[in-house]
């Protein structure tokens, strides 16, 4: 029986489009993620990784929708060729057959590593003069880290105050205002 081809599709957040990602390749089952990918424990790519069996083809739009870093990288390729599972790199015209020997196609192995360790070294830039510009911004006053919005608004917190100070219990309290009992305990000692 012919392995499945199957598609991993992954966008940073929830407002980015995944349409150019593997368009006009078929498919019989896609997953779709929208995580960062500098982890590499992400639940949508952990899912694909325990679908994908023997003779499977897992395509992928680029190398850097399925990791960040070089060694997170590596270690999924050596895992799919240890399932016999095939990776295709579509941006890249990149193909690691699902071998389980140790020869496999020396040169595309150097491309991956050539092509892996420029990305994480254009992230690192990235991520540089993204610190640099901040910095800037700050000695300028135009930074301000304004963070997350509160998940309580000033009068809930009063509200917490009072049902806490007449002997309601955190978890109780949490449980009705659908929050952690940590977010609690930081409203209240603020």
């Amino acid at each position: 029986m012919p392995g499945k081809d199957i598609g991993y599709i992954r966008v940073s957040t929830h407002e980015q489009n995944t349409a150019r990602q593997l368009d006009g390749v078929q498919l019989d089952k896609v997953f779709e993620e929208h995580a960062s990918g500098k982890s590499a424990v992400r639940p949508v790519l952990q899912a694909c990784l325990g679908y994908v069996r023997d003779g499977d083809v897992l395509h992928v739009h680029s190398i850097d929708r399925l990791a960040r870093n070089l060694r997170d990288l590596l270690t999924i390729v050596t895992e799919l060729q240890k399932q016999k599972v095939t990776l295709k790199f579509h941006k890249e015209n990149l193909t690691f057959a699902g071998r389980n020997d140790a020869h496999g196609d020396a040169f595309q192995e150097l491309q991956l590593h050539i092509i892996a360790a420029v990305a994480q070294f254009e992230r690192s830039l990235i991520l540089e003069r993204q610190r640099e510009g901040i910095a800037i911004a700050k000695k300028g006053g135009k930074y301000k880290n304004v963070g997350r919005k509160p998940v309580l608004s000033g009068e809930r917190v009063a509200e917490l105050r009072v049902k806490l100070e007449q002997g309601a219990k955190v978890a109780v309290l949490a449980r009705e205002y659908g929050v952690s009992r940590q977010t609690i305990y930081s409203n209240i000692t603020t």
